[in-house]
């Protein structure tokens, strides 16, 4: 009998996407496409571009596989996880890789231009993927501290999970999987992993426990302003110290520290963006003593004083350390001022920055910024001589520059 000739097929990972729909606004050729459970692929309209690969925050995206027929999208829809015999299957006869015809994206955009943005050449080794829906591991809330005042719209906490003797490795830049209990009530099935940026460094929120903390705002309005109530980020929110929570993860490979000794840090996020951004300053601050770190840069943004996360720490920490930008757009009696806005006026500082060869560039938070950052970047540049497309694609190239939105 003659076997059927085998079609690749893109596929997006329902149990690690986090729903943010920047796949399907990048995807050219209107391939991707969602309902209220899963974001699928049309395989018939996917011509293997790869633009959806590096708007991705999770790598999701990032899944590739040799099927006999495709996958229907009402059977993808349907998914809780791959299943089965849309995995990998195990490497055979000793190989140290998967067979040729299991492929992923990333390794046939990776040559082109947007392509998957390698990590920096000095990150450390991260584990990814240790715990699944399948088999998750049990955190215990060591502690839920709320970091906005009492008054301010936003409501954002600092959430302290333990592991106890659960391996839990995670570097600064990496996600960690979060289920909140109970079931869809539109669905009837239960609700799907949302991922949250680990706020400490790798050794701990304290040094030398088997503990991190997330950052995470309470979401009372959805996408177009209308009232919601987040499922979980309401139940982080609301959640006791000595609860169990369940967690999935670690993810993320590519938006890392660096390690090496000179290594910048230009940092730029607004509201919750900060977690990963305090996980690498938390980091530097912390081993200032061996003198190994180069200078880091903050440009952070919220509406006010009262709702920027981590306003208090910040402004103690040493100035040897970091140089600290802070924009507010909604002070009584002061003009609006956003992130790119201080970007520009340090323009001196930044386009020194983002010519050295040691500079990593990381920008965090909502989606609407991103393009005002690069703008800005892109006026700080031309205003020095120096072309930021080409500078952006270089930086892409060797692992310099890092943009997760949302």
């Amino acid at each position: 009998m003659t076997a059927l000739p085998l079609v690749r097929q893109h596929l997006i990972d329902p149990e690690i996407c986090i729903r943010c729909n920047t796949c399907e606004e990048t995807c050219p050729t209107g391939a991707i496409t969602h309902d209220r459970r899963n974001y699928v692929v049309k395989h018939e309209l996917c011509n293997e571009c790869g633009d959806c690969l590096p708007p991705c925050p999770t790598g999701a995206i990032d899944s590739w596989r040799r099927v006999e027929a495709p996958f229907p999208i009402d059977q993808q829809l349907v998914w809780d996880s791959l299943p089965a015999d849309a995995a990998p299957p195990a490497p055979v006869d000793g190989a140290s890789e998967v067979p040729d015809d299991v492929l992923r994206l990333s390794e046939i955009a990776s040559a082109a231009e947007g392509g998957r943005v390698p990590p920096p050449w000095s990150a450390a080794h991260p584990y990814v993927g240790l715990y699944s829906l399948e088999k998750p591991a049990i955190a215990t809330v060591a502690g839920v501290h709320r970091l906005t005042a009492e008054d301010a719209e936003s409501d954002i906490r600092h959430i302290v999970l333990d592991f106890g003797k659960t391996a839990m490795p995670v570097l600064e830049g990496q996600s960690i999987g979060v289920v909140p209990p109970g079931v869809d009530p539109e669905t009837g099935k239960p609700h799907h992993v949302r991922l949250y940026s680990v706020a400490s460094p790798r050794n701990g929120e304290r040094p030398g426990h088997n503990n991190l903390a997330l950052t995470v705002k309470r979401v009372v309005v959805d996408r177009d302003g209308k009232p919601t109530r987040g499922v979980a980020s309401s139940y982080l929110c609301d959640l006791q110290k000595g609860d169990k929570v369940t967690v999935t993860g670690p993810y993320g490979s590519t938006f890392l520290m660096p390690n090496h000794p000179g290594a910048k840090l230009l940092m730029i996020c607004t509201g919750t963006g900060a977690a990963p951004m305090r996980a690498m300053t938390e980091r530097r601050r912390r081993r200032m003593g061996l003198g190994e770190g180069g200078e880091i840069m903050l440009f952070f943004g919220a509406r006010r004083p009262e709702e920027l996360p981590y306003f208090g720490p910040l402004m103690k920490l040493p100035k040897e350390l970091i140089r600290v930008e802070l924009a507010f757009s909604r002070v009584p009696g002061k003009p609006k001022e956003y992130v790119q806005d201080r970007i520009r006026a340090s323009a001196d500082a930044v386009r020194a920055m983002l010519t050295s060869d040691d500079t990593f560039v990381f920008v965090c938070g909502h989606k609407k910024m991103e393009e005002g950052v690069l703008a800005a970047l892109g006026d700080v540049c031309k205003d020095g001589g120096t072309s930021f497309a080409d500078l952006k694609d270089r930086m892409r190239r060797e692992g310099r520059l890092h943009i997760e939105t949302y």
